[in-house]
């Protein structure tokens, strides 16, 4: 079977180094605190009271929108972080859901709930899941082409997910591991930008993204999508490494050429350089707010 090819048009010129707010470094970032958002007393309290009032009506969780699940005041302080996340550092961090007081089905309307004020909910996958459990299923994402790695044990690696905004609510801590880890995709690019601007221009180039087995009608196993996309002065991440690598099971898919391998490695070293990334540490009752546009995550 003969490959496939792609074309896509390239910016021209390439952006230059990016200054924003989004063109962070990981130890200043660990060195602040105004990524954390204490929730008050009383806006536990509304949150509280919407997550009874959606009890009472013995309501879908999918089937809550942002009427059944009113926040007189936290909402007023939702749209500022959410303002933060999209147009400042990428990332919020809100602390206080008291999850511990709360049932499985409580925590999970509460986060839910929340997430209406933010934006509209998306599934995960091909079978419509909108809540997803981080939990170790017993699975191989290396050996089973249609694992998620939220399934296992294994790290994750620096990724982006298929969505605007990527949320994560703690409901217990790992017994080890699973400290959570982030990286402004901007200063990757910046940094790739200086260093190697001859490689840059390969990332604005497709490359073959592993369907894992997702595969809707009349399409190919795998999508062709550039880790950097130029749209409206504004730089664009899509990155997942793993799905990169598992689109080589395809014999239509286009082989990587030395230059794409060399770029990928480049970029995932800067990811993984503790010079530019930042870790933190989860407490029950933490939501953690993540743009995928401008940043990449990552999991122990």
């Amino acid at each position: 079977m003969v490959a496939k090819t792609y074309t896509i048009e390239l910016p021209d010129p390439l952006p230059g180094v990016i200054d924003s707010a989004a063109a962070w470094y990981g130890p200043d970032m660990e060195s602040r605190t105004d990524w954390i958002y204490e929730l008050t007393k009383d806006e536990i309290g509304e949150i509280c009271a919407a997550v009874q009032t959606v009890q009472g009506r013995d309501m879908e969780i999918t089937d809550i929108g942002q009427k059944d699940f009113t926040l007189p005041t936290l909402s007023v302080r939702l749209r500022a972080i959410l303002s933060d996340i999209v147009h400042g550092r990428g990332f919020a961090l809100l602390r206080g859901l008291p999850v511990s007081d709360w049932s499985i089905r409580e925590a999970a309307i509460a986060y839910f709930g929340l997430g209406t004020h933010l934006g509209r909910v998306m599934s995960q996958n091909a079978r419509g899941h909108v809540l997803g459990h981080i939990r170790d299923l017993g699975k191989n994402a290396e050996t089973d082409p249609t694992a998620r790695v939220y399934e296992t044990a294994e790290r994750q690696t620096y990724h982006t997910d298929r969505c605007d905004i990527v949320g994560l609510l703690c409901l217990q801590t790992a017994k080890s591991g699973g400290a959570s880890s982030l990286v402004s995709s901007i200063t990757v690019y910046n940094e790739l930008r200086r260093r190697s601007p001859e490689l840059v221009r390969t990332l604005f180039e497709p490359y073959p993204m592993d369907r894992r087995g997702e595969v809707g009608p009349g399409q190919d196993p795998y999508s062709m999508t550039p880790v950097f996309t130029w749209c409206d002065n504004q730089l664009s991440t899509y990155f997942v490494g793993r799905y990169i690598e598992s689109a080589s099971r395809f014999e239509e898919a286009p082989p990587l050429t030395a230059q794409q391998v060399d770029a990928m490695k480049q970029f995932e070293d800067l990811t993984n350089d503790p010079a530019l990334h930042m870790n933190m540490e989860f407490k029950p009752g933490d939501v953690q707010l993540v743009y995928n546009h401008t940043l990449l995550h990552d999991r122990t």
